[in-house]
């Protein structure tokens, strides 16, 4: 079944009957036009990091329409960006704390959760090369360098985020929706899981720079 498809996930949810996925994990735009090439535009981030996307065209920052679909099709929903978007939600949250430190950016990012009513917590560093670090009784744990993640995308996030999702979250022979991929950290996660998935991302140049990503991440594993 597993699918990365070039295309907008409006026009790809409505060839699915409702409750066909059992979860989607999404992390739609809330940022467009100037303000995103405000945010992410530079070539060189805030941090020092060296981006290798290029200039993208516009997001379309999604309404009610968008999420009421993707409410029908999928029996379960995560949602990135929750606290941006004018929509009646539930009160489940997840937390996730980038353990940022002194960052100029948002020093974590929450999602709607529909699988329980409470507020759940993952900490894991994601500021520039400070990639993968823990805290353990009061101290910053360091990570490997060599593990870090490229960034190939303005809002790229963890493939260990969406593994801790998945293991939190879903279960053998789930099948599972991402209308925004993005950089491909959520497709890669489901792949090593072994999870059912269809992916859609709008953009040329992040679609192909994504797939790139995701075959490479195939290639690897092939080889082992």
């Amino acid at each position: 079944m597993n699918k990365f498809i070039h295309a907008d996930c409006m026009d790809v949810m409505r060839e699915y009957p409702d409750n066909y996925f059992d979860l989607a994990i999404a992390d739609p735009p809330y940022f467009s036009g100037p303000e995103k090439r405000k945010f992410y535009g530079r070539k060189i981030s805030p941090i020092g990091v060296q981006r290798l996307y290029g200039q993208t065209s516009e997001w379309d920052v999604p309404g009610k329409d968008y999420f009421d679909e993707l409410i029908r099709v999928s029996k379960n929903q995560i949602i990135w960006g929750v606290n941006y978007y004018q929509y009646d939600f539930g009160p489940g949250r997840i937390v996730w704390d980038k353990i940022n430190g002194e960052s100029s950016f948002s020093d974590c990012e929450i999602a709607y959760c529909s699988l329980h009513d409470s507020v759940r917590l993952f900490r894991y560093m994601w500021n520039g090369m400070m990639q993968g670090k823990s805290i353990a009784e009061g101290h910053i744990q360091q990570g490997n360098k060599r593990l870090n993640e490229k960034r190939i995308h303005p809002t790229q996030k963890p493939v260990n985020l969406y593994l801790w999702l998945i293991q939190k979250y879903a279960k053998e022979g789930d099948k599972i929706l991402d209308t925004h991929v993005g950089s491909a950290s959520s497709l890669i996660a489901f792949e090593e899981y072994g999870l059912e998935y269809v992916g859609c991302e709008k953009d040329g140049q992040i679609y192909q720079s994504a797939l790139a990503r995701l075959d490479e991440y195939k290639s690897q594993i092939k080889l082992f």
